[in-house]
């Protein structure tokens, strides 16, 4: 199998998997308890802590949860009553838990973005007026990975006197988050941990309201019982992205590069081509039969669209926001590689997938 949907989710580490693994077959104490197992158990979530807040801003802390959904939904929702503004190519976390804030009453606005996946940010600035509370975009977009203003963004915000959101679950370990964050919304398994945790950061002196409430096992008043295991492993993938960024940069940057030369003329990449993390292709081809491509090339894991919204019987909203047609939207396809994706694999799988649409079209 070659695996090309790092943007889905990638491959645990052997670090992370053995950082992991003490804490799953002996050692199970609550790091919640005082007695001496369960302060050691605390003293590994405070070790990962610290690695996972190192590719972080300073002036803030981490709060562990269940993942980016928690960490997007405790944000949006834990800012209290004020305007919501948010761009309509956010991942789902962020539009349905908005859309379910508008239900209730509060005021909620989507910008657009250009054909290139971009906010205008002449459109954000007049929309984003005093009484909003709070701003959110993600820093790298999960579907076609073009990369939002995002310091411009929170600037224009903090002018209106509003919080800045970032979904950073894309973008963490990959490039630098821009200091002027007021929350960060990140996630294990998109950096080569473990699926089940993620965190918030928060800034120092904002303050939001619980989403969980219970025991308040983590200073920022968030409610449950940490998992070492997961917190570990978290740690340690958040150590490699710290250690390797850089060949991993130019790893993922080789690839693009050999990716786009033998993908040839008949392909389109959808979305900005400049201002995009390079581990993403989002492209399309007139005419092509996605479902059928993915059918033919079981071997091969590549994505039509978001996971997260797999099933759903509809196309791409983000494709929709850039402008593409239906026809277009169902056309394309995204791929995704990182650190452990090698030269060889993507060139087999770029052959394939160039053959198999090409032979569509004289099948046609």
């Amino acid at each position: 199998m070659i695996y090309l949907d790092y943007q889905a989710t990638t491959p645990l580490a052997p670090e992370a998997l053995a950082a992991m693994l003490p804490w799953l077959q002996g050692q199970h104490a609550n790091p919640h308890s005082a007695h001496a197992p369960g302060r050691m158990a605390k003293a590994a979530v405070e070790v990962a802590r610290d690695a996972v807040a190192a590719l972080l801003p300073t002036g803030g802390s981490v709060s562990f949860t269940g993942g980016a959904t928690e960490a997007i939904n405790w944000a949006l929702k834990g800012v209290g009553q004020g305007g919501i503004i948010t761009l309509a190519t956010e991942h789902a976390a962020t539009l349905d838990t908005v859309e379910a804030l508008a239900r209730a009453g509060q005021a909620v606005t989507l910008l657009p973005v250009g054909m290139d996946g971009l906010v205008d940010l002449d459109a954000a600035r007049a929309a984003i007026r005093p009484g909003t509370a709070l701003v959110s975009a993600m820093l790298v977009n999960n579907e076609i990975g073009v990369i939002q203003p995002i310091a411009e963004l929170a600037a224009i915000a903090h002018e209106a006197g509003a919080l800045f959101l970032c979904d950073a679950v894309q973008g963490y370990g990959r490039m630098e988050i821009p200091p002027a964050c007021d929350l960060i919304a990140i996630s294990a398994h998109k950096i080569h941990g473990p699926k089940g945790i993620g965190a918030l950061w928060i800034r120092d002196g904002v303050a939001i309201e619980p989403l969980l409430h219970g025991g308040g096992q983590e200073a920022s008043g968030r409610s449950g019982t940490l998992s070492p295991a997961l917190c570990a492993g978290f740690g340690a993938a958040a150590r490699l992205a710290a250690d390797y960024g850089d060949d991993d940069a130019a790893h993922v940057a080789t690839l693009r590069a050999m990716a786009c030369e033998r993908l040839g003329a008949d392909w389109t990449i959808n979305g900005s081509f400049e201002r995009r993390y390079h581990g993403n292709l989002n492209i399309r081809r007139d005419g092509l039969d996605v479902n059928r491509l993915v059918s033919e090339l079981r071997d091969i894991a590549f994505s039509a669209g978001s996971a997260c919204a797999s099933g759903s019987g509809r196309s791409s909203h983000v494709l929709r926001a850039i402008g593409l047609s239906e026809v277009q939207a169902r056309s394309s396809i995204r791929l995704g590689f990182g650190r452990y994706t090698t030269e060889e694999e993507l060139v087999i799988a770029i052959d394939r997938i160039a053959a198999a649409a090409a032979a569509q079209r004289i099948a046609a």
